[in-house]
């Protein structure tokens, strides 16, 4: 993306709802159809606590920790499914901000783990690329039995 238009943040505005409604921590531009590198998350969990929505345009992972976190990942492209992934426990992660500004920052804990799997949307991998062939075999064909349902409907 070259520059940031109005177009753009109303997009960032729409992603951002949608990922509220869903509802979910994360949402990467490809998983509704819009082939930019853009993702948004907040992964402020306190119901008391003001929102912290982010947006991030080109983000890159520029360092990793060599600790490592593990959780039970789900994502809304594929419902009511989950399993447990390991990732880097700490990631420093540049990108362009709505204001056009380039920003760097280090994401530990759970916004760690959804600013990488995000990432991963955008290089066209999904949580279940990280499972043991058999746990991403099983979930393959549940979402593979869903589609066919839904298709029937």
């Amino acid at each position: 993306m070259a520059s940031v238009t109005d177009d753009l943040r109303r997009f960032a505005d729409d992603m951002l709802e949608t990922m509220y409604e869903a509802p979910g921590i994360g949402l990467a531009a490809p998983q509704v159809a819009m082939m930019n590198r853009m993702i948004v998350m907040d992964c402020e969990k306190d119901a008391e606590a003001r929102p912290q929505p982010m947006v991030m345009l080109n983000p890159q992972v520029l360092w990793t920790s060599e600790d490592r976190n593990v959780y039970d990942e789900g994502c809304l492209s594929i419902p009511d499914q989950y399993a447990e992934v390991e990732r880097p426990a700490e990631v420093e992660v540049a990108w362009m901000g709505l204001d056009g500004k380039t920003r760097r920052e280090r994401f530990d804990g759970l916004w760690a783990t959804c600013v990488q799997h995000e990432i991963d949307h955008l290089d066209g991998k999904l949580f279940i690329d990280y499972l043991k062939p058999l746990k991403r075999q099983m979930i393959t064909r549940k979402m593979q039995k869903l589609k066919r349902e839904m298709a029937r409907d």
